[in-house]
């Protein structure tokens, strides 16, 4: 006995359907609004006048957000300089066969990784808050010289933020390093270690090589979230706005919502965000060449 099914053309579009219409309503037509909306000047979100190219232009000539480009330009090199440094560390600390306990270090470690950022933003706004606060407290207690009222969130907003996103995400960067450690072939250390080579040198003649493919995603994913940096210090400062003293704290981001939510100029707004978005595209790229050109 044969069967014949037959199937309508529309189902496939029917299955697809749901996916499709969530992907055009929140992607695709944000995105081609927001590029019509560079090339605009609003005022409010009813009323914009078409301005061409002026919204680039006035970004060229503007301080603000040269200030936030600095800023945050000097957040992503402390942030690649720091997590990436002491994630690799406290995977390579976690993978050693005669530690201890690794299971509870690396519950501690990755723990940080899942808290909220409301609550990052409250713990450390009163760890590093003048005088009551536990790191002054501590550091006057331990170096009577110290001073009590040493101002880490007023004046030294970039090492604050900095420690902050340390403590936050090195532990979900060292899972990765973990994982690519743990893939690197033993017979090869072992091979290298009666050939005399020393520990420095197994690693960068060993274990970097093979690790090297999880070290150019983790490179670009803290480039990407430090580019993007909005969350904590808008909520750290949240009294400017995000801007923090003297606009120490000011990103890109933070001046893209400063500017298209709280000044209504969501055509600047959005000129800022695909110009953000160009480097980021570019950044990809650029370190994809680059990791070519390594592996060969």
């Amino acid at each position: 006995m044969s069967s014949h099914r037959t199937h309508s053309p529309l189902v496939p579009w029917c299955l697809l359907a749901p996916f499709l219409i969530a992907f055009t309503t929140f992607t695709t037509w944000p995105l081609i609004r927001s590029l019509v909306l560079a090339f605009e000047q609003s005022y409010g979100p009813k009323t914009t006048t078409f301005v061409g190219l002026l919204n680039f232009k006035f970004l060229i000539t503007d301080p603000m957000f040269w200030t936030a480009v600095g800023n945050t330009a000097l957040f992503t090199v402390c942030a690649v300089c720091l997590q990436i440094p002491v994630a690799l560390g406290l995977a390579l600390l976690l993978n050693r066969p005669d530690l201890r306990g690794k299971r509870l270090f690396r519950l501690i470690f990755f723990a940080p990784s899942i808290v909220g950022l409301s609550f990052v933003a409250i713990l450390f706004s009163l760890l590093l808050e003048r005088r009551v606060g536990l790191v002054n407290s501590s550091l006057h207690a331990l170096f009577p010289a110290w001073d009590p009222d040493f101002p880490w969130l007023q004046t030294y907003v970039l090492t604050s933020m900095s420690g902050a996103v340390l403590w936050l995400s090195a532990g979900f960067y060292m899972i990765y390093f973990l994982a690519a450690l743990q893939n690197v072939p033993g017979e090869l250390i072992e091979a290298a270690s009666i050939d005399g080579a020393g520990p420095w040198q197994r690693f960068r003649h060993i274990t970097l090589p093979e690790i090297r493919p999880v070290l150019n995603l983790i490179t670009l994913l803290v480039v990407i979230g430090s580019l993007q940096f909005f969350e904590l210090p808008f909520l750290v400062y949240n009294d400017t706005g995000g801007s923090g003293p003297d606009n120490r704290a000011l990103t890109i981001v933070t001046y893209l919502y400063q500017t298209g939510f709280r000044s209504g100029d969501l055509g600047y707004a959005s000129a800022i965000g695909w110009v953000l978005t160009l480097v980021l595209i570019g950044f990809a790229l650029l370190q994809r060449v680059i990791a070519r050109r390594a592996e060969r």
